[in-house]
């Protein structure tokens, strides 16, 4: 994946109190999408626009247009390729070329974006309550049904209001339910989704209301954006847990207003976009822990791993 998925220990924390990577004048209005690649390269796209910023760097080193009147979602590719919807289709930006070109026509409006280990593109249509999805080396530009029946539901192979998605190495698709308040688990070639969090979950731990993004780590364990209750929320060996935004809505370096989506860095710091209040907040990884298994010292520190023998 060109994504960044660290392995955090269990009980992982960030600052509650965000850091203003971004503002309305750095971006403009609304910041909808982010996408933090490997590299740690930063895609914002905004007021019309993909921002490209370098680790380190607030001020885009890059500013690519888009005539779009609203984008949702947008990913980057291994090969420095850029997916983001646009009305009814989904555009490539094609890096070695600098140049536009459409990877999927025939749809609604994509609120999450995910291209799979197979090189397949997925697309979450809200209106349509369906993820759809198209192999990129076939001719035709219209996708197929994955998940969802074309109207609103609540049973467990119906969808309402999907935004974003997220898919593993299994090729099992997790969709961000957010009128249904949850998140549903579609597993390879399963038409009937799994809840694994939220309202119906087997085992719920926290409730959602609309959850717009979903993120999983090296261990799958799940990162939710919680957008109705401005917080973001993750799992862990024991259930759910509010990790920031956890004190109400507002305007604070501690609270949320719409946080609509998220990406981790290469170091495990936690980039969210603050919608409705024009900003992207950066929450920073704070606490490292000192596992024992089998006699080695297990430490994890800022999302990377490393392990040392006892004597």
């Amino acid at each position: 994946f060109s994504f960044n998925q660290p392995k955090f220990c269990p009980t992982v924390a960030w600052n509650p109190f965000g850091i203003t990577f971004a503002n309305q004048t750095t971006i403009g209005e609304k910041p909808r999408a982010i996408f933090i690649n490997t590299n740690n390269t930063i895609y914002v796209y905004a007021n019309r626009q993909i921002l490209v910023s370098h680790e380190g760097h607030i001020n885009p080193t890059k500013i690519i247009p888009i005539n779009s009147s609203t984008s949702h979602s947008i990913l980057v590719t291994t090969n420095g390729d850029i997916y983001i919807d646009n009305d009814e289709v989904v555009l490539k930006w094609i890096s070695n070329k600098n140049t536009f070109d459409t990877a999927m026509k025939g749809i609604s409006q994509c609120y999450g974006l995910f291209v799979d280990i197979n090189d397949t593109l997925h697309c979450s249509m809200r209106n349509l309550h369906q993820v759809v999805k198209r192999w990129m080396s076939d001719s035709v530009l219209t996708p197929t049904i994955v998940a969802g029946t074309n109207r609103s539901g609540s049973a467990p192979n119906e969808l309402n209001t999907p935004h974003g998605i997220f898919i593993d190495v299994n090729v099992d698709l997790y969709v961000a339910d957010c009128r249904n308040d949850r998140v549903q688990l579609f597993q390879l070639g399963q038409s009937i989704g799994i809840t694994v969090a939220g309202n119906g979950s087997p085992n719920p731990t926290i409730s959602l209301s609309c959850p717009t993004g979903i993120v999983l780590d090296a261990q799958k364990y799940l990162f939710i954006l919680d957008s109705w209750n401005r917080r973001i929320v993750g799992s862990g060996p024991n259930g759910f847990r509010c990790l920031v935004g956890c004190h109400g809505r507002g305007s604070q370096s501690h609270q949320l207003l719409f946080p609509l989506s998220l990406s981790f860095d290469r170091s495990g710091n936690m980039f969210v976009t603050d919608m409705n209040n024009d900003r992207i907040q950066k929450y920073l990884l704070k606490k490292s822990c000192v596992m024992f298994q089998g006699g080695d010292v297990k430490i994890w520190l800022k999302g990377k791993f490393g392990s040392e023998r006892v004597q």
